[in-house]
């Protein structure tokens, strides 16, 4: 996720959650962003204002008054940067913020504040589901904060339920859109992702090594992007992405009936799962027992999703993808026609490292009209943002692949 050159303003406020913080700022700066952090008076009763300075090499903000402050912080803090994000918000922050309170120098940055602000809540579960912190969040909303609903899990108070701080990296995930382009906005994408598992019998399957990151990574980018994201996903060790719709799926048919009930809402279907070809004609009931030197296993053609659909798409943008081993383009190209797609992406998956169960990609984007676009060795998040230009500009009508 790329933050390159953006400043963000970190708010600490006094939770024992306040140690999550400190990852947060981490990630950010690994991600490319510059990072401000201020931190209320009972939040440096749990986290030492040297930990942020160590990390973001910025001084902490600590307070209105005193040595290291500035006179004007309280204005220029919440106006220079690109976003905030409140991490933890506690009741008490919540409360002086939805009253208009500004008693230090976390509040007085918020009420001055002209940048898109993100609020983490952590608390015990009573407190979250106090009335007052649930209106006092509604009015905040109003007004256009962003809101990050706490996990649920055990708390450290030893009560378990809602009200824990989600981790870090899916705070950066809920923190992205706040500063990227929206140009997905009030669009529906259905992203397919993963391998499916085919059974032979109730202990084995036919599957390949596909680990479904191509697929999370363009719908992290979609959702980062505004819109609205689907995932059909076969199985996958790999954690949902915040904001984002998941449907786990098992076998083949199974994926072609989830994309079938979703396909006619969507305005482009990415198709990056790895659906195998054959499924087992008939699946053992028992345990296929060893003993012969040999056994033969019965296959039957799977329904070819894609084909499916590019046979029933009226204005949707559809994306396939070509994973092969040899004549890259031309069977991508064989691909496009036959199963009527207006982008396919191809990639040699015989490179260690691109294709299955790695963090990168060397690809090649092949547009309906013909137009080609070899790019280099990039991360997946890289080439997810690299095909959602394509898919954007077609849906906003400039050069729409199937129009040429």
């Amino acid at each position: 996720m790329n933050f390159q050159g953006k400043r963000i303003l970190l708010g600490v406020s006094g939770g024992i959650a306040a140690y999550k913080a400190a990852e947060l700022a981490r990630r950010l700066i690994s991600a490319g962003a510059r990072v401000k952090v201020v931190m209320t008076r009972a939040a440096q009763e749990f986290i030492a204002p040297l930990t942020f300075q160590a990390l973001t090499g910025e001084r902490v903000g600590t307070g209105l008054w005193g040595q290291g402050s500035e006179p004007l912080e309280h204005i220029a803090l919440g106006q220079e940067v690109d976003a905030i994000v409140l991490a933890p918000a506690t009741a008490n922050l919540i409360g002086k913020l939805a009253a208009g309170i500004g008693d230090d120098l976390l509040t007085t940055i918020l009420l001055a504040a002209t940048r898109p602000t993100l609020l983490c809540p952590a608390m015990n579960v009573e407190m979250w589901r106090n009335p007052v912190v649930q209106e006092n969040l509604v009015r905040l909303k109003a007004r256009g904060f962003h809101l990050m609903e706490p996990a649920a899990g055990p708390l450290a108070c030893g009560a378990e339920g809602v009200g824990r701080l989600p981790e870090p990296e899916m705070m950066v995930e809920a923190l992205a859109p706040l500063v990227s382009p929206q140009d997905l906005a009030g669009r529906r994408l259905l992203v397919t992702a993963g391998p499916t598992h085919e059974d032979l019998d109730p202990v084995r399957f036919l599957t390949n090594r596909s680990s479904g990151k191509m697929g999370y990574a363009m719908a992290r980018a979609g959702r980062r992007r505004g819109a609205e994201v689907s995932l059909v996903s076969g199985p996958s060790a790999l954690t949902a992405p915040y904001g984002v719709e998941r449907v786990m799926v098992r076998s083949g048919r199974e994926m072609l009936d989830a994309v079938c009930l979703s396909f006619s809402q969507a305005d482009a279907l990415l198709m990056a799962a790895a659906v195998s070809d054959y499924r087992a004609t008939g699946q053992e009931t028992r345990k296929i027992k060893r003993g012969h030197p040999e056994i033969v296993a019965h296959l039957t053609q799977n329904p070819d999703i894609l084909k499916e659909i590019g046979s029933l798409k009226k204005n949707q943008f559809v994306v396939g993808f070509a994973a092969e081993t040899h004549d890259l383009e031309t069977e991508a190209l064989r691909k496009m026609v036959e199963k009527n797609l207006d982008l396919i992406v191809a990639n040699d998956v015989a490179q260690p490292d691109s294709g299955f169960a790695v963090d990168t990609n060397e690809v090649t984007l092949i547009r309906r009209d013909g137009q080609i676009t070899r790019l280099p060795l990039l991360t997946k998040d890289e080439v997810a943002d690299k095909i959602l230009d394509l898919v954007a500009a077609a849906l906003a009508g400039e050069g729409r692949a199937g129009d040429a």
